[in-house]
């Protein structure tokens, strides 16, 4: 909040149990690329005038998301763990960071759950430190993240990441 990557959700509260969603992760990522001019994006579901519309656009012009493969973004639906890390992994690639980090996943009951477009991005994000285990033995690929937790991650990721690589 303090650095102008998190909004309130509105002018007193800051909602740190609500559930993350996917334009509110890319919006905070565009916020910390400085906000670029962009057109719109092709997603059908990303109309334009929402705080996330340029947002969306961005990264989606800038390979850091892709979208659901069928012409939608979900911009409302909540992010699970794998998703983040891979919109993270492509914002690394974006700013020039290495991306290749490959951690052993196989200690964890549920690896076998991560979906197949995500399981580098996992190997990445658990390998820098930035997705751990939910339990000393599970990773919860599909689980959501609240805004508290996403304010967490990209902290990590910014002073880890981003700032420090």
């Amino acid at each position: 909040y303090e650095n102008g990557l998190m909004a309130g959700t509105s002018a007193n509260a800051f909602s740190p149990d609500l559930a993350t969603s996917r334009g509110m992760i890319v919006t905070i990522l565009y916020r910390l690329a400085g906000s670029p001019a962009v057109g719109a994006s092709d997603f059908t579901d990303v109309p334009a005038n929402q705080y996330y519309s340029d947002a969306v656009a961005w990264a989606a012009a800038n390979g850091v998301v892709s979208g659901y493969g069928d012409g939608r973004f979900g911009p409302n639906d909540p992010i699970t763990r794998e998703q983040a890390a891979v919109i993270l992994r492509g914002y690394a690639r974006l700013n020039g960071k290495n991306v290749s980090a490959q951690a052993d996943l196989s200690g964890f009951t549920d690896a076998g759950q991560i979906s197949p477009f995500a399981l580098e991005a996992m190997r990445w994000a658990h390998a820098e430190g930035l997705i751990n285990g939910t339990s000393p033995s599970t990773l919860t690929p599909g689980g959501t993240a609240t805004r508290a937790q996403a304010a967490v991650l990209l902290r990590g990721f910014c002073e880890n990441i981003i700032f420090d690589h």
